[in-house]
């Protein structure tokens, strides 16, 4: 009996510590899946993480650009600010100073004041610009390169820019006291006879009277601008290069733009034949009979003559 007591005890006690292991088995089990799940917990938070950071990235950038793009905006109307003294003038001032264009000046002991302004320039060249394009198209100027519109302002513009580059640079040889602005205003101010001379002969097809306005109104605006150059150069030599090439290039770009975009063809035509002449008719005419010394029968040949007469009258 003791000994079954006995038994009975150890059986009872290995019960019990295979229970107590089986606990702390799932109790380690437990534990090996709740870390498991923190890790993938960890793993989902660090992506999410990623994507977040990744997003705030691309945001910065996208600020970043957008700043540099209104940056670029102030800076810009920055600049337009700095241009905006020259183009800050009256009506009134543009049409006193149109008027002084066309008076020349007598008094050249000191030097004359210049606008600084580029308004009433820039308006005179799109003026011409359009009086120009007025002249090509009553002439039926054909353009094989280019339209119509853009060789007028490339015209207009070039000999504005071109020739304000080229006397500024003289100007500078010969030590004149004038700015490229000045020279711009000044050059930009003398178009003003272009534009009418050129106004009223495209409209009035006569060279007699575009020769008259020529001398006279683009005569007065160029004496206008020479005379102030006089009056900021010292020099006699210095004075006649400048104001001598300044002058030749201003009339002999009037000249070129009334005959380059003009009716001239048709009216040395008109001039030379007539308006109502027929044309030229080939008429066969008899030889004389001195040709008989050649002792050719005269019938002969008429008959060859009237022949060749018919046949060129048929082509």
């Amino acid at each position: 009996m003791e000994n079954m007591d006995d038994t009975s005890g150890s059986s009872f006690e290995d019960m019990g510590e295979l229970h107590q292991r089986l606990r702390e088995e799932e109790v380690d089990a437990d534990a090996a899946d709740a870390a498991a799940a923190e890790e993938e917990d960890g793993e989902f938070l660090g992506m999410k993480g990623f994507k977040g950071q990744l997003s705030r990235q691309v945001a910065d950038q996208m600020w970043q650009a957008g700043k540099r793009q209104a940056s670029r905006a102030f800076s810009l109307y920055a600049n337009i600010d700095i241009l905006r003294p020259y183009f800050d003038v009256e009506p009134a001032q543009v049409r006193s100073r149109l008027l002084e264009s066309m008076i020349p000046i007598k008094m050249v002991n000191f030097p004359q004041k210049i606008a600084g302004e580029l308004y009433g320039p820039l308006m005179l060249v799109f003026t011409l610009v359009a009086i120009l394009l007025h002249g090509m198209k009553t002439s039926d100027t054909i353009i094989r390169e280019g339209t119509l519109m853009g060789t007028a302002i490339g015209t207009c513009f070039g000999y504005w820019l071109g020739v304000s580059s080229f006397i500024y640079f003289l100007a500078y040889l010969c030590n004149a006291q004038i700015t490229m602005l000045q020279m711009l205003a000044l050059l930009g101010y003398g178009l003003f006879g272009h534009c009418i001379v050129l106004f009223i002969t495209y409209n009035i097809h006569l060279h007699a009277l575009f020769y008259l306005f020529w001398l006279l109104v683009g005569g007065l605006s160029t004496l206008r601008m020479v005379a102030v150059l006089v009056s900021r150069t010292v020099g006699p030599t210095q004075r006649l290069l400048l104001c001598g090439t300044l002058a030749a290039l201003h009339m002999l770009f009037l000249l070129y733009l009334h005959f380059a975009y003009h009716k001239v063809v048709e009216g040395i035509l008109d001039t030379l034949e007539g308006p109502n002449i027929p044309p030229i008719q080939r008429v066969p005419r008899d030889i004389p009979a001195v040709l008989a010394a050649a002792r050719l029968p005269t019938t002969i040949l008429n008959a060859t003559a009237k022949a060749v007469a018919v046949t060129l009258q048929s082509h």
